[in-house]
């Protein structure tokens, strides 16, 4: 595999110890029998240890892991670096160019995970990405955000009964960490099916670069690969403790008008908190909405057009308040 080339098979052994690759695997073709490549990036140590795999922009509205991505690698210390480094900058190809979240056929590639040999469009292309490339790694984050008219706070989706996901998402110092094994469908979920240890890492807002949460992801993910004995150096431990969730659920609103979230991301409402409030076009208030229980905010909706049945508030249940 020569440098910044294109190739059908990604070989990681053939990349030259002590250097990073960066080209395109060819995934799919187009309508004019044009190939659809994915973008990756590659870090081979001197010296042999664990394979962990980065992916972004499973929807291709989700860019704050993109960059996430670019930092980490500018900020491997290749010379020690013990083990190999896979990134996969842009997952959805088709959707990152429409600038939407779905694949170009409308279907959710997070939803359709590991995809089938002889499906539709979706599913072949997950099929592939999962045969050619997910198979190959040790460990795996995939960084997402929230979508469009919505915004999440900085938080981790991992299955706590595991010791060592568990591990994987405390060292990435976010502010919550939600117990969450994974729904059938996600690249996290299809990962762990392989016995791949997963986490996933919610980067705030879509279609935006937000300089202070990739910071904090990029150091987060070197956390893990000094954690793996991959990269020298100390661990840099969170300021404070990230809020452990043992479940969460969206709440929706079932008037339309314009909608108004009153709590800010990661504020604690109690039970009977008022949350929300949905006026009428002439500006009266249709329907006052409050906290069922208590709990954090873990995202919001920010679209003030709100039909029937929209997004209000996402509200994780904390550990300790659920055990009470």
């Amino acid at each position: 595999m020569g440098d910044s080339c294109t190739v059908d098979e990604l070989d990681l052994i053939s990349i030259p110890a002590g250097t990073v690759w960066k080209g395109y695997l060819n995934l799919v073709s187009d309508g004019l029998g044009n190939k659809i490549a994915l973008p990756i990036i590659v870090a081979r140590g001197r010296s042999p240890g664990p394979i962990v795999g980065l992916t972004a922009a499973v929807h291709g509205n989700e860019i704050n892991g993109l960059k996430v991505i670019h930092q980490v690698f500018k900020k491997l210390d290749l010379n020690n670096l013990y083990g190999i480094v896979v990134g996969l900058p842009v997952v959805n190809v088709p959707g990152y160019l429409l600038r939407q979240r779905e694949f170009n056929d409308r279907f959710d590639l997070n939803k359709k995970m590991p995809g089938a040999p002889n499906g539709n469009m979706s599913d072949i292309y997950c099929s592939r990405i999962i045969e050619k490339i997910i198979r190959q790694v040790n460990y795996l984050v995939d960084l997402h955000t929230a979508s469009f008219g919505r915004i999440n706070s900085y938080y981790a989706r991992a299955d706590l009964s595991n010791p060592i996901i568990k591990q994987l998402a405390l060292l990435q110092n976010s502010q919550i960490i939600l117990n969450n094994t994974g729904p059938s469908g996600t690249l996290r979920r299809a990962a762990i099916d392989l016995n791949i240890p997963s986490i996933t890492i919610e980067l705030r807002d879509p279609h935006v670069i937000q300089k202070e949460v990739v910071e904090e992801s990029v150091t987060g993910i070197i956390n893990i690969l000094k954690e793996l004995k991959m990269q020298p150096g100390e661990i840099v431990s969170a300021v404070k403790p990230a809020v452990i969730c043992s479940r969460s659920y969206w709440l929706y609103t079932d008037e339309g008008g314009l909608l108004d979230v009153l709590p800010n991301l990661t504020e604690i409402v109690k039970k009977g908190d008022l949350i929300a409030r949905v006026r009428s076009i002439f500006g009266e208030v249709i329907k006052e909405y409050f906290a069922p229980e208590e709990g954090i905010v873990i995202g919001k909706s920010t679209d003030p057009v709100n039909q029937t049945g929209s997004r209000i508030i996402h509200l994780g249940l904390v550990e300790q308040q659920v055990r009470s």
